[in-house]
């Protein structure tokens, strides 16, 4: 696993999605889908942490795989909060594409592990 480059980018994705949190909740007053963002939105990092600590290679994938879950489940609320006027476009488009990169990092962690597995 490309260890530093998913930890780097998934824990400085976490913080952006925490000064959102903040953001929406100051600026906003959005409370609900913003705590929903905060909670996908950083245990993406979490569960990335998790795995570079794995018990096996199967947990491993395991672990990756629900990251790459929650990585989808960020990229629904960012979706749902520029859709209800919330998020301005660049802040959108920057997080949003920050979030597909992880995903798609993620995802190819997990089809290369799966490969090796075979």
């Amino acid at each position: 696993m490309k260890e530093s480059i998913i930890k780097r980018k998934s824990y400085s994705f976490a913080v952006r999605i925490i000064e959102l949190h903040k953001y929406l909740i100051s600026s906003k007053q959005e409370y609900i889908i913003s705590k929903q963002l905060l909670k996908s939105g950083t245990s993406i990092g979490a569960n990335v942490r998790e795995a570079v600590h794995a018990e096996s290679e199967k947990d491993f994938v395991h672990k990756l795989s629900i990251a790459q879950k929650e990585a989808n489940e960020t990229l629904y609320w960012l979706e749902l909060l520029i859709e209800t006027g919330y998020l301005s476009q660049n802040k959108f488009q920057s997080l949003y594409s920050e979030g597909e990169e992880i995903k798609k990092i993620i995802t190819s962690i997990i089809v290369t592990m799966k490969a090796k597995a075979q």
